[in-house]
Order: C-alpha cells, then sequence, then structure tokens
C-alpha cells in the first residue's frame, strides 16, 4: 500500500488557538470534516482481508506496516448504504482515542477533498434533530463559503466500546437466528 498523504502531528500546532484545520471529504454527496490531528495518513483503497461475521459497517483488516487495522465504512456506520468503490475511494487512518487506550482504525470514504482552517467563530453546535447521522457523532457544522461542513466527533464515530457493543449485538442476533444459544 503506498501512502497517497503522510499527515504530520504538527499541523494543527501551526493553526492559532481561535483556528483548527479539518480534513475534508465526501460521503454519499455530503462534506464531512475530521480534526487534522485525529489523521495519521491517507492510503489508496484496497488490500483488504474480509473478516467473516462483523457487522456491516466493518469492511475487513488490513496490514498496515505490520499492524492489523480494522477498516470501517463510515456510510454504513451512519446506517446509509455502503460506500460503493471508485477510483477516488479511500481509506483515511485515525487514531481513535478511548478511556483505556489509543486504537488506530480505517474508514473509508468516498474522496477526500482538503484540509481547511475553520475559526471557532465559523462552527455552530449540531443541529437536535434533521442530520441523518446521529447528533453525537456530530462535533459542530463548520461554515465555509456559505456552505455546510460536518465536522465530525471521531472518537464517538468510531468509539471501541460502542463497536464491540455492536458486534456483540450483532453475534448474539446471528447465533440467535441459527438457533445457537447466544
Amino acid at each position: 500500500m503506498s501512502a497517497l498523504v503522510k499527515v504530520q502531528d504538527e499541523a494543527g500546532l501551526a493553526a492559532g488557538l481561535d483556528h483548527q484545520q479539518y480534513l475534508t471529504f465526501m460521503l454519499g454527496g455530503e462534506m464531512f470534516a475530521i480534526g487534522i490531528l485525529a489523521i495519521k495518513e491517507i492510503i489508496e483503497y484496497g488490500n483488504l482481508t474480509e473478516v467473516p461475521m462483523m457487522p456491516d459497517y466493518i469492511r475487513g483488516v488490513i496490514n498496515l506496516r505490520g499492524s492489523v487495522v480494522p477498516v470501517v465504512d463510515l456510510s454504513a456506520r451512519f446506517g446509509r448504504k455502503s460506500t460503493e468503490l471508485t477510483r477516488r475511494t479511500c481509506i483515511v487512518i485515525i487514531e481513535v482515542v478511548s478511556a483505556e487506550d489509543k486504537q488506530v482504525v480505517g474508514v473509508v470514504v468516498d474522496a477526500v477533498n482538503e484540509v481547511l482552517e475553520i475559526a471557532q467563530d465559523q462552527i455552530e453546535p449540531p443541529p437536535a434533530f434533521g442530520a441523518r447521522i446521529r447528533t453525537d457523532f456530530i462535533r459542530g457544522m463548520g461554515k465555509v463559503d456559505s456552505k455546510f461542513v460536518i465536522i465530525l466527533h471521531v472518537d464517538n464515530v468510531l468509539s471501541l466500546d460502542d463497536l464491540a457493543l455492536l458486534e456483540q449485538a450483532h453475534a448474539q442476533g446471528t447465533s440467535a437466528s441459527e438457533g445457537i444459544p447466544g
């Protein structure tokens, strides 16, 4: 796998305290953003190994320099149809922080756009309704050129505890439907 973009950890430190940098990407025709400090790198989509009996939103795992990294389809995680693969489909490698430790997770996106600097006063709180994803997944709505960018709360979207609970529920549902005690 070749790295398309290697994001430096210091990238966000150069921004002023009232501005933060975000990586923007497309997902199902909508623009989303993740804080640049959570991004490790962006790689081409490919070389996935599917893991049997995983929920629909887990595409599989990749070998990233000797480490096993789970790959989550963000579109499916949001309850939408799975991401259709195109030339621009890529995997964004993200570091997720939980109460106990850090985990590296890949997320499938339609296309990566650019890194934007968004001032704090240009970020509105998440809407109480109307968004087609859970409000706890949204950190805020960034205003960029009179359009909104959905800024994701990546630690909630890819919460290791939440993903583990969903996996357990999926496994119990599968074993129950097969007549095997869960």
